[in-house]
């Protein structure tokens, strides 16, 4: 039952990266510090796409999922519970693409909340600019 309960915890822990990947950058905007916890995390996940590396957390996955008793699987967290599940298989690529834009739309965001904040600042400041 150990072994069971911690594959679960892994699974959320590896769900919550992958929606804190997709929507992090926008709660830099009301949290500007956050931003970058959220550089990291999708420098993270661009490294593990671009140099098919082995994330730990399915790492750990399997390793649990062995220790349970279970079968362990030969694909990643996102081959097996979100290719052909959120988005058919053959449009892996869009669905990248679609988060790339989401990144980008929420760091330009970010900079612009950043920005507008330090405006405000200088006006109450009464420093000119």
């Amino acid at each position: 039952m150990g072994y069971q309960l911690l594959t679960t915890v892994i699974l959320i822990l590896h769900f919550g990266f992958l929606a804190y990947l997709a929507v992090g950058g926008f709660l830099a905007w009301r949290w500007p510090r956050t931003i970058w916890l959220h550089l990291c995390a999708a420098g993270w996940g661009v490294l593990v796409v671009a140099a098919n590396l082995s994330c730990p957390l399915t790492v750990a996955e399997h390793w649990s999922r062995r220790r349970a008793g279970q079968v362990g699987f030969d694909e990643g967290f996102v081959d097996r519970y979100l290719s052909g599940v959120i988005y058919p298989e053959r449009y892996a690529w869009l669905a990248q693409l679609v988060l790339a834009a989401a990144v980008a739309v929420s760091w330009a965001g970010a900079v612009r909340a950043a920005r507008r904040r330090r405006r405000r600042s200088l006006l109450r400041s009464g420093s000119p600019r």
